[in-house]
């Protein structure tokens, strides 16, 4: 069956897809499983993060346009399809108090409209399952907050004839997941894996950082083994040059011990209209055999 199945992948910005959940796609990939990426926004605001390439007047002028053309390489390294739902970047507001989003940005969107357009794209590709970010975002970042919005919208709706009528034929997803690739349990086990062969971690800022958050910890209740993978994502999440220093922390960890001791990726089920039994190891469970 798995040349039926059809996996979407909800994102906010060009990089997304890249650092939650890449490694996971290019397996499913590989299975035959059609996989399309949807990116809500160009990353217009995104701050240029590899110090090698800031302050380059060429980049800064063209920012949309090196966005979307790093976006084509990663998707190729990935073997994804993709389509942008046109959105601008909202940037990611600093300061105390914040100031306001810039106008027209895709956070300040009316999340039905914004969601509508979604829906569409749901019923031309017909996923069976969706990724998206949790309530929080993943981190609150406005765009990833918008993200999570429409796209539970658009996955009650897109299987309603009478919703958005003009978005094409109803096609009712099965699953839909929150990434979750960035959870306390894997950081931990890869800080104290580092620790414990006398190497330096990268994570223990991180892990202090935690100790203050006050938001409960999310419950994973999906890990999809793909560890043969992650040069793959490693290697889509480098096509973005312009946010990924490939000397930076991301890839501090030898890639070795990252297959040793964390070998896969992580989801939260959010809303399934098939039977499942947690915890699971495909996003397909509950629909391959169906």
């Amino acid at each position: 069956m798995t040349d039926q199945l059809r996996l979407m992948a909800v994102h906010a910005h060009p990089d997304d897809e890249s650092s939650k959940g890449a490694a996971t796609m290019a397996k499913y990939v590989s299975e035959g499983v059609d996989v399309l990426v949807a990116t809500c926004t160009g990353g217009e605001r995104g701050s240029i993060l590899n110090p090698k390439l800031q302050g380059d007047p060429y980049i800064e002028e063209h920012i949309h346009e090196v966005r979307a053309k790093e976006m084509d390489e990663a998707r190729e390294i990935l073997g994804v399809k993709q389509e942008w739902l046109g959105y601008v970047d909202s940037g990611l507001p600093e300061g105390d108090p914040l100031p306001p989003l810039p106008e027209g940005c895709f956070a300040l969107q009316d999340v039905d409209e914004a969601a509508g357009n979604l829906v569409k794209l749901i019923r031309e590709f017909k996923p069976h399952v969706i990724t998206t970010y949790d309530e929080n975002g993943g981190y609150p970042h406005p765009d990833h907050i918008m993200t999570h919005k429409i796209s539970m919208v658009a996955f009650d709706a897109a299987g309603d004839p009478e919703k958005y009528p003009e978005a094409g034929e109803a096609w009712q997803p099965l699953k839909l997941y929150y990434n979750q690739g960035f959870n306390r349990p894997r950081t931990v086990a890869l800080h104290e894996a580092l620790l414990a062969r006398g190497l330096e971690s990268p994570y223990g800022e991180w892990l202090e950082r935690w100790k203050t958050f006050v938001r409960a910890e999310r419950t994973l209740t999906t890990y999809v083994p793909c560890a043969d993978f992650f040069e793959i994502r490693d290697k889509a999440l480098i096509a973005h040059r312009t946010q990924i220093d490939p000397d930076g922390g991301w890839f501090r960890v030898p890639m070795d011990i990252q297959k040793e001791v964390w070998p896969t990726e992580e989801y939260e089920l959010a809303k399934s209209l098939v039977d499942t039994s947690l915890p699971e190891d495909d996003l397909f469970a509950g629909i391959r055999n169906n």
